[in-house]
């Protein structure tokens, strides 16, 4: 028969386990990152440490470094991006605070006497991994190429605000083009590869630079002469992995090109617009591009108009079925025979429901003015709903 402290043990590590999903929102640090890369990421190594800690607890056999290299690269991983190396053994103390005390909270009380022995072994396990952590950055800041990752971020920076990289500008070992394609890449949570490894992909890129930011990354491609974006956007893309057949993709792709340095924060702010709608408005094809999105797009940089907008339809809150004839009229090039065949309704019922939409929003859907209106605030309740933030 199992031991009872082996069945506390085991007990606490899947309760332990359980907690992983509310750790990112409660904690700062992780607020600030890309939700993809919480979700696959962060996630993958909160569960190798708990999974690891527990083992420790159990047979009171210190890791190997074999065993916590995969958190080492991690770790390195985050600094590769920008992570300062302090802020990430932080997330260490934080998160095992988080669900120690969770834990704590919980216990029973034939538990709690376990704790303190526990508690000593998390101490040194935690001491453990963040040692070899920073063991690993200190020799990776004796590497050359950390540097080059260190000055490729500063250029990246100069260039996304507009500051024109001098110090770097006759650089040989970093040169840097003066048109770029700008990609800004918005993720959708653990569908798809993990984003590290999608983010490796398009660093491997030749000259492109790439800087991390709170919904996914940027990345600038240099133009070759005389090519208008579309022949390096059709790089890039062969570089990405494969949508899979009848799903979402698992990211979307805002890209303009920046015919100069001094274009790129113009274009950046065009393609974050254009990834967000992509995210936003859940589109099947990854590529975001304003020439297929410009209706779209007007409603998006509307700042001002767009909470009016959505406030349009606010009288139909209460009204679903009407919401809905809408919405498939809307959908279906404003055709009220292919909305009553979607529905299931006979035709006169989609006039009676569109004519209550007349009544209660002041806007008749068959007037193409008002038409227009009502696509515009339902575009804009979507973006307002989906929290909409480039």
């Amino acid at each position: 028969m199992m031991p009872a402290r082996t069945r506390v043990f085991d007990d606490l590590h899947r309760r332990a386990a359980s907690m992983i999903d509310g750790f990112y929102t409660a904690l700062p640090p992780y607020q600030r990152l890309p939700q993809s890369l919480v979700e696959t990421d962060f996630a993958r190594g909160t569960k190798l440490n708990v999974d690891l800690f527990f083992e420790y607890l159990r047979s009171g056999t210190e890791p190997s470094e074999e065993d916590t290299r995969e958190l080492v690269e991690l770790a390195m991983d985050r600094m590769r991006d920008g992570t300062p190396l302090p802020e990430v053994l932080e997330r260490y103390r934080l998160g095992a605070s988080f669900i120690w005390e969770r834990l704590r909270e919980s216990a029973a009380p034939t538990e709690r006497e376990l704790f303190l022995d526990a508690s000593l072994v998390l101490l040194k396990y935690i001491t453990l991994v963040t040692a070899r952590i920073a063991t690993a950055a200190t020799h990776r800041s004796h590497d050359p190429r950390w540097e080059l990752l260190e000055r490729r971020r500063g250029i990246a920076d100069a260039l996304l605000t507009g500051r024109d990289p001098i110090e770097w500008a006759n650089d040989p070992v970093i040169p840097v083009a003066d048109a770029f394609l700008v990609a800004v890449f918005r993720l959708c949570g653990t569908r798809g590869a993990p984003a590290a490894a999608l983010r490796h992909r398009v660093e491997a890129i030749p000259g492109v630079f790439l800087r991390l930011d709170a919904g996914g990354w940027t990345t600038l491609i240099p133009l070759p002469p005389g090519d208008d974006g579309a022949a390096t956007l059709t790089g890039l893309t062969a570089r990405l992995p494969a949508q899979l057949p009848g799903q979402l993709p698992p990211y979307w792709v805002g890209a303009s090109a920046a015919r100069s340095r001094a274009e790129i924060p113009t274009m950046f702010a065009e393609s974050r617009v254009l990834a967000e709608l992509g995210r936003c408005l859940s589109r099947r094809e990854i590529l975001c591009r304003r020439m297929n999105l410009q209706f779209e797009y007007t409603v998006a940089v509307s700042d001002a108009a767009r909470p009016g907008l959505a406030a349009v339809l606010a009288p139909l809150d209460s009204q679903p079925m009407l919401a809905e004839t809408l919405e498939v009229f809307v959908d279906g090039g404003f055709n009220q025979l292919a909305t009553a065949r979607q529905l299931s309704v006979h035709r006169n019922t989609v006039t009676y429901r569109l004519s209550r939409v007349h009544e209660l929003t002041g806007l008749d859907p068959h007037r193409p003015a008002d038409a227009m209106t009502l696509s515009a605030a339902r575009l804009a309740r979507r973006l307002e709903s989906a929290n909409f933030a480039p």
